[in-house]
C-alpha cells in the first residue's frame, strides 16, 4: 500500500507519515500543492492525504484537478478549517472525506481504512477482479482463466493483482517496482519485464488472446479483449 501526504507543516507531516508506516504503508510527502499534484500524477497511490492550506497551489485546487483524471483514488482532506461550508467545499471539490485538525491518529487511520474498504468494494466487487475471462479471487488466492486454474508464485500473483486493479490504465515499470516490490531498484533493472513475461506464459500464451499489453516507452496495461 502506498500513501501520499501533502502537508506543509513538517511536524504534522512527520507524525502522519510515521503512523502510516506503522500500518505497512510506503509514504511520500510533499510540502506544497504543485509538488503534491506532480507526485500524484507520477505514481500510483492507494490514498492521498491533502491539506487544504498548502502553499503554491491550495489543496482544494489540487483536489479538483486530480479528481478529473483520477476518479477512483481516495482523497482525504485535512484542514484547520472546520466550518460546514468548508466541509461542503471539500466534498464538492472531489474529496472523499474531511478531517479537521487537530485530530487523533487513531481516528485518521480509521477514516483511511474506511476509504480503502469502500474503494476495494467498488473496484473488486467483493474480493474478485475480472479481465475478460480471467478472474482473481483474492480471498481464496486463486486465479482462473476460462475456468482453468492458473498456478502463480507469490510475486507473480501480486504483480497480476496490481495490473488487474489498474485495468485500463497504463502502469509504469517504476510504479510496479514501488507497489509490488515496495522498493526502488536501479532504473536499468529488467526484473519487471522478466516477471511480466513469466505471467504472460501462464495467463496469456495458453489461451491465444492477450490481456497484458506493452505500451512502448511507458509500461504495461491490462485490458479486456477488444477494449
Amino acid at each position: 500500500m502506498r500513501a501520499l501526504v501533502v502537508e506543509d507543516e513538517p511536524k504534522v507531516a512527520s507524525f502522519i507519515a510515521k503512523e502510516l508506516q506503522s500500518h505497512a504503508f510506503a509514504v511520500d510527502v510533499a510540502t506544497n500543492g504543485v509538488d503534491g499534484e506532480q507526485l500524484a500524477r507520477t505514481h500510483a497511490y492507494d490514498v492521498i492525504l491533502l491539506d487544504w492550506m498548502v502553499p503554491r497551489k491550495s489543496g482544494l485546487e489540487v483536489c479538483r484537478s486530480l479528481r478529473k483524471d483520477m476518479p477512483h483514488v481516495p482523497i482525504l482532506m485535512l484542514t484547520a478549517l472546520d466550518g460546514v461550508e468548508d466541509q461542503v467545499s471539500s466534498l464538492q471539490a472531489g474529496a472523499d472525506d474531511y478531517l479537521a485538525k487537530p485530530f487523533d491518529l487513531s481516528v485518521l487511520m480509521a477514516r483511511i481504512q474506511a476509504l480503502l474498504r469502500r474503494v476495494r468494494g467498488s473496484r473488486e466487487s467483493g474480493s474478485h477482479l475480472v479481465c475478460g475471462d480471467l478472474t482473481l479471487d483474492h480471498e481464496a488466492r486463486s486465479v482462473k482463466r476460462a475456468g482453468q486454474e492458473i498456478r502463480l508464485t507469490a510475486r507473480e500473483y501480486s504483480l497480476l493483482r496490481f495490473l488487474l486493479m489498474r485495468k485500463g490504465r497504463v502502469t509504469t515499470r517504476m510504479e510496479i517496482l514501488e507497489q509490488v516490490w515496495d522498493t526502488l531498484f536501479d532504473t536499468e533493472t529488467n526484473v519487471v519485464d522478466v516477471y511480466i513475461n513469466m505471467i504472460r506464459k501462464k495467463v496469456d500464451k495458453p489461451f491465444g488472446e492477450k490481456l497484458i499489453h506493452t505500451v512502448t516507452g511507458m509500461g504495461y496495461v491490462m485490458k479486456d479483449p477488444g477494449a
